[in-house]
């Protein structure tokens, strides 16, 4: 017999670096789910990814357990690291604060590929670049 979903929610947690303090002991809690079973199980996945942030789609069900996809980091996260940034431009239209090349945007597709809604590999491309604009970052072929 299928179990029945209750919901879901999303949360953004570094790899290997996740604990019981916000956002996951409310989010868990609220819900009478095992927080620490998550916080066990989500380390455990991205222990070689330490320190990178990750988007988490968590699904609970009515007999209070649940499942949990990892996504890809955040587009603006990858394009930080690429381009030796801690942070974006705070006018990215006036000033420019770093850059990145078409190569470095490929492989941030690739990292990316399973979670864009881009058809090609040119929207795609288009897509990244246009991430990196409204950071302040200069895209160069």
């Amino acid at each position: 017999m299928a179990k029945k979903v209750l919901g879901s929610f999303k949360l953004q947690l570094k790899a290997g670096e996740a604990t019981m303090a916000p956002p996951v002991g409310p989010a868990f809690g609220q819900r009478g789910l095992n927080g620490m079973e998550f916080v066990k199980q989500f380390n455990a996945k991205t222990a070689k990814q330490q320190g990178m942030i990750f988007p988490v789609l968590v699904t609970f069900f009515s007999d209070k357990t649940f499942t949990f996809i990892i996504k890809s980091p955040p587009a603006s996260v990858l394009l930080k690291q690429a381009a030796g940034l801690k942070s974006g431009s705070k006018e990215p239209n006036k000033v420019k604060v770093g850059k990145v090349t078409t190569k470095q945007l490929e492989e941030i597709i690739e990292i990316k590929k399973e979670d864009l809604n881009a058809f090609g590999r040119d929207s795609a491309v288009s897509m990244i670049a246009g991430t990196a604009r409204s950071m302040g970052l200069v895209v160069e072929d």
